[in-house]
């Protein structure tokens, strides 16, 4: 089947396959969050990005592979609230921007912009998106064999970027690091996938900057 991104709570996941890299995502609930597995063919290997929650779902999801690594993308609730128990039924390492390691219920390693994150043979570049939370982060993955992928938590959606809590100074630090980490680096092919609900690309969200900008939100 062509991947499309589409998944709901209790729905079954989205699979992609690329040439070194198995995407699996998968929607929990009760808050609509998703949830990545990140599989590198070559070695097997397994990365989760967000045990938001649902975590017999997710052990379910990793299966007999093992787990190696957890990645949260920033410290909101929803976003962790399996991964105590992943944690602990894997032996996986849990990993956050060092910003927002003191919102997690856990301790993790800490990561910093510009950081990468082994998933078997493949590399996740760590980006800083400040705003949303002081320590949001988005994973890029650049694809030798074909468009780069972006998994942004809450910091970039399908129609804007995360909340900000209609604080300006958030949501200018927050568009700002999306528009010149993200869009003034990557081409309009890159895919990116979001803590919730559809994906999009790059190219689709573009012309949409200014509009978010006027907005503020």
């Amino acid at each position: 089947m062509t991947y499309s991104g589409d998944v709901s709570p209790g729905g079954a996941p989205a699979v992609r396959e690329l040439d070194g890299l198995t995407i699996t995502k998968v929607s929990v609930g009760p808050m609509d969050n998703n949830a990545y597995l990140l599989r590198c063919r070559d070695t097997g290997e397994q990365l989760l990005i967000d045990a938001a929650n649902e975590a017999p779902r997710l052990l379910e999801l990793v299966g007999d592979a093992g787990l190696a690594t957890v990645v949260t993308t920033h410290q909101h609730m929803d976003h962790w609230v399996a991964l105590e128990e992943v944690v602990a039924k894997t032996g996986a390492r849990a990993l956050v921007h060092a910003d927002d390691a003191a919102g997690l219920p856990i301790p993790a390693q800490p990561l910093t912009d510009g950081d990468t994150v082994a998933v078997g043979d493949r590399e996740l570049e760590v980006i800083h998106l400040r705003g949303h939370t002081p320590g949001s982060i988005a994973l890029l993955y650049r694809d030798p064999a074909g468009v780069p992928h972006l998994f942004t938590g809450d910091s970039l959606f399908p129609g804007g970027v995360g909340n900000t809590d209609r604080d300006p100074q958030r949501f200018g630090q927050l568009v700002d690091d999306v528009e010149h980490r993200l869009f003034d680096r990557l081409p309009d092919e890159t895919w990116f996938y979001p803590g919730h609900g559809r994906d999009s690309t790059l190219g689709a969200e573009r012309p949409s900057l200014p509009q978010w900008r006027a907005r503020g939100w």
